[in-house]
């Protein structure tokens, strides 16, 4: 009777110790569309697969896109520098890939058209919006807002900088740093970043086209 009673209890252990198996390979998983609230547009979509090397994601939270416009107008309507906030939308494959876009108001010395030349340091500029620039951990958009809905604005744009971080993998290693690396990562945050001045109602999408045009600038000291 003990030999019986063992062997049912080591086949009950068996079939939880595989149920539980079985919920960890069945999470919830979404498209690349679906991230960031949906704000990614086809092109941006496909430029997430290609540097995350996935086409399903963990599920994310929503509600990024109405947060972030909200804090940004608070932000806006502060005195002093604002305080961080929590990301706009965070991308993960469950692999320790994983990316993450935030925005922010910024003051001058944050931009990094000033002359040097950052290609030294992995950083390339393009001519999109007030001004944006990537390597192959980072990207940046910085845009002028003029709307309504942001105290003083009318007089002066309000500078917003949306910020793309990526994760590292777990095996530690990076992106190359290359013309497809970084102009993936802006046809990303360039996505999320229309879709933020659209909601926030800015005058002609803070001077943001439709499709990014990524065009690398020369440091000033190239011919």
């Amino acid at each position: 009777m003990r030999r019986v009673s063992l062997s049912a209890a080591t086949i009950a252990l068996g079939l939880l110790l595989t149920a539980c198996g079985s919920d960890e390979k069945e999470q919830p998983r979404i498209t690349a569309a679906q991230q960031c609230d949906g704000t990614l547009s086809p092109a941006a979509a496909k430029a997430l697969e290609s540097v995350l090397r996935a086409e399903k994601f963990l599920e994310a939270g929503s509600g990024g896109l109405k947060r972030t416009v909200d804090q940004l107008i608070e932000d806006q309507a502060r005195e002093g520098r604002p305080p961080g906030h929590p990301a706009m939308c965070e991308v993960t494959t469950g692999q320790g890939l994983e990316m993450r876009v935030e925005f922010r108001l910024y003051e001058r010395d944050d931009l990094y058209d000033d002359g040097r030349d950052w290609t030294t340091s992995g950083r390339h500029l393009y001519a999109l919006g007030r001004e944006a620039s990537s390597d192959n951990e980072t990207a940046r958009l910085f845009v002028g807002c003029t709307s309504p809905r942001l105290k003083g604005a009318s007089e002066r744009p309000a500078p917003i900088q949306g910020l793309l971080r990526f994760g590292k993998p777990l095996k530690g290693a990076l992106p190359d740093n290359t013309p497809a690396t970084r102009e993936a990562y802006l046809t990303v945050l360039h996505s999320v970043t229309l879709a933020v001045v659209k909601e926030l109602g800015c005058e002609n999408n803070a001077g943001l086209p439709e499709k990014p045009v990524l065009t690398e600038k020369k440091w000033r000291g190239q011919r």
